[in-house]
């Protein structure tokens, strides 16, 4: 079964004007999805992003977004590098690979002496 998790890329505190309580103490958080799972560890290319307000605690959609907000957001989004993208295989994937390489190994080595 595979998880997927999101990582922090990047935090920036924006001091926009929230569209709902016209404060402005906001927070932009960019997360990068990794997927974990017993066979392997994934980084995947994709970023995604959220905006909430601190005061108003509510989550800012991008159809609500502001002209200055929009702006905002672009810079940040300019300055966000995430991992390259990648796959590790976990110690039961190269156990696994291990034991048939092994049991290949015997196998050839079998049939070519004749016992199979």
């Amino acid at each position: 079964m595979t998880k997927v998790k999101e990582v922090v890329i990047k935090e920036a505190e924006i001091n926009n004007n929230c569209p709902e309580c016209f404060n402005q103490d906001m927070q932009l958080t960019f997360f990068q999805k990794h997927r974990v799972s017993r066979w392997y560890y994934q980084i995947t290319a994709e970023v995604t992003h959220q905006m909430v307000c601190n005061t108003c605690h509510s989550t800012i959609y991008p159809v609500k977004w502001t002209d200055d907000i929009e702006r905002t957001f672009e810079y940040y989004q300019k300055m966000v590098t995430p991992e390259k993208k990648g796959l590790k295989l976990s110690r039961l994937s190269f156990l696994l690979i291990i034991l048939l390489l092994i049991l290949a190994g015997v196998l050839y080595y079998l049939f070519y002496s004749g016992i199979i």
